[in-house]
């Protein structure tokens, strides 16, 4: 049993997929962020374009 133990502390095989997933999982968290700010900053682009019409149609 001990050498079980022994022999599976030592293993790193599954480490690297680990990793991998770690850092695919920490570029979605960066993507999601940033493209909502993106979204925000278009949100306020299109209401004023809306504005701008909305005011020149009126007149």
């Amino acid at each position: 049993m001990s050498k079980f133990v022994t022999r599976f502390l030592k293993d790193e095989s599954g480490a690297t997929a680990i990793e991998y997933g770690l850092i695919a999982a920490l570029i979605a968290v960066v993507l999601v962020a940033s493209l909502q700010g993106v979204g925000t900053a278009l949100e306020g682009a299109f209401d004023k374009i809306k504005t701008d019409v909305t005011a020149a149609t009126a007149s």
